[in-house]
Formats: structure tokens, sequence, C-alpha cells
């Protein structure tokens, strides 16, 4: 069986999938920014007094770890509509990305707090800091510094996951190269070359984090 390379969908394509890229990096930026608060908020309410409020933010962890996220994205698009909460599939991609996210990053943040030592704690307590401002202060940055790399780990797999967002029709990489493909039945021009720009986009997001960890993570140089 012969087949011949045509790329020419692709390059007639190719605005639109620079614009996919775009949408790509925009979902990625905007679910990460989502799950850092919730990952961050979902540390203080797992620390909390109360019991109830503890056992909520590990069952929220359970859940979305343990189901897929495709499922966790057309519960939103398909099952709230039901209930009266109806999303368009840019919105929706979004918050089911930052809830994924986020259920991650309390555990990767917790650990992080965990390997502060109780000593540096009772300090800032003891120089009359609140709480609040001793896990700001004193708990939060190194923590996160000690979790970066993990957290960077998980916000790529973040990234790449954006692609599923194209079940429901968001703007985004894929679901442009699966307009381009059906338009032409080019798929390996297509896929090929969506693969590229994937390895690029990863590329670019571990470049980002990089400059972010050597800006505010780094230990200052004596």
């Amino acid at each position: 069986m012969n087949y011949t390379l045509d790329f020419t969908p692709v390059i007639e394509g190719l605005p639109d999938l620079l614009a996919g890229c775009l949408g790509t990096f925009m979902l990625a930026i905007s679910g990460m920014i989502m799950a850092i608060v919730i990952g961050i908020g979902g540390v203080a309410l797992r620390q909390s007094r109360f019991k109830p409020v503890r056992w909520l933010v590990i069952a929220f962890i359970e859940i979305i770890r343990n189901t897929p996220f495709l499922v966790q994205i057309f519960f939103i698009y398909f099952a709230l509509p039901l209930a009266g909460v109806r999303l368009d599939p840019t919105p929706t991609a979004i918050i089911a990305l930052g809830i994924n996210g986020g259920a991650y990053a309390i555990e990767i943040i917790r650990g992080g707090v965990q390997s502060i030592s109780k000593g540096q704690m009772e300090a800032g307590l003891a120089l009359g800091l609140h709480k609040a401002q001793v896990f700001r202060l004193i708990i939060l940055k190194p923590a996160l510094r000690a979790i970066f790399p993990s957290l960077t780990s998980q916000f790529v797999l973040l990234t790449l996951s954006t692609s599923i967002a194209s079940a429901i029709s968001a703007y985004e990489l894929t679901s442009v190269a699966q307009r381009i493909e059906s338009d032409s039945f080019r798929s390996f021009e297509v896929y090929f070359t969506v693969t590229a720009f994937y390895l690029v986009i990863s590329w670019l997001m571990m470049r980002l984090f990089a400059f972010i960890s050597a800006r505010y993570f780094s230990y200052p140089v004596k």
C-alpha cells in the first residue's frame, strides 16, 4: 500500500493550528491558577480543627483522583445543566482542569508543608504572628520550594490533558486538528504536526517553570 505524504492541508491550516496552541496555553494557565488556589486552600482546610471540613477535603481528593478526567469534564458539561448550571465548553474545560489539578496539588503541597519542622511554626507563633501569617510567611514558600519539581511535572501533565477538552469542542489544539483532519483525511500529516506542537508546548512550559523556580524559589547565593 503506497501512501503519498501531503502536508498542504496542514500548511493551509497552520494559522488555525497556532491559534489552537494559544487556546491550549490559555486553558492550561487558567487551569493551573485555579489548581494552585484549590491546592493552597485545600491544604489550609485539611488542617482545620473541624473534622467534617477535613473529611470533605479528603472526600474531594479521593473522588477526583480516582475517577477519569474525561468523566469529570462530561459531568460538568452534560450533567450539571440538569441542575440548572449550564457552561460553555471553554469555561467547562478550565473548571475541570482546575478541579482535577487542584486535587493533586493539595496532596503535593501538603507533603511540602509537612516537611517544614514544627520548630519553625512555633517560632513564628512565639514572635506574635497569627496562624495565617505563619502559614503564608514561614510555611508556604519553603514548602513550595521543596515540592516545585513535583508540582511542575503535574502541571505539564495538566497541560497535555487539555487535549481531552476536545471531547466537548473546547477551542484548543486537538479540536482544531480534528477539524482539519476531518476535512482533509490526512491523518498522519495532521497528527504528526500536532505531536510536534505538543512537544514544543511541553518544552515551553518546562522553561517557564524553570524561570519561575530560578526567580522565586532558588536559594540566595552567599
